[in-house]
């Protein structure tokens, strides 16, 4: 069973970059596609980019032009860019396939835009 660890958070001033790192437990080739989510304070998980092994991307519209989710297969690793970071993207991130696999949840990483 697959397991993710999220490493990369931290507290940014807004306008600031953060590249947040996704580690599985175990290949993830077989997961077509690999997907960042974030849960803010009093609201639902989200999606905000998701990532076919082909190489297609899909982006939320509040992260569009901002965020930019990869993957590195051969490392087991999904990576997501952040640019340009506004107080609303203030949240935990994670990271897991889509559709999820509810066991495969990690702790998250917590990023903080606020100055």
């Amino acid at each position: 069973q697959v397991q993710f660890v999220e490493s990369g958070g931290g507290l940014v001033q807004p306008g600031g970059s953060l590249r947040l790192s996704c580690a599985a437990s175990k290949s993830i080739f077989s997961i077509n596609t690999m997907g960042w989510y974030r849960q803010a304070p009093g609201k639902e998980r989200e999606v905000v980019a998701r990532m076919t092994i082909g190489g297609t991307t899909i982006y939320a519209d509040s992260v569009k032009g901002r965020f930019t989710i990869s993957r590195d297969n051969a490392q087991n690793t999904v990576y997501l860019q952040m640019n340009s970071l506004k107080p609303e993207d203030t949240a935990v991130y994670y990271c897991n396939s889509w559709p999820i696999n509810r066991s495969a949840w990690g702790q998250g990483t917590q990023v903080t835009a606020s100055s």
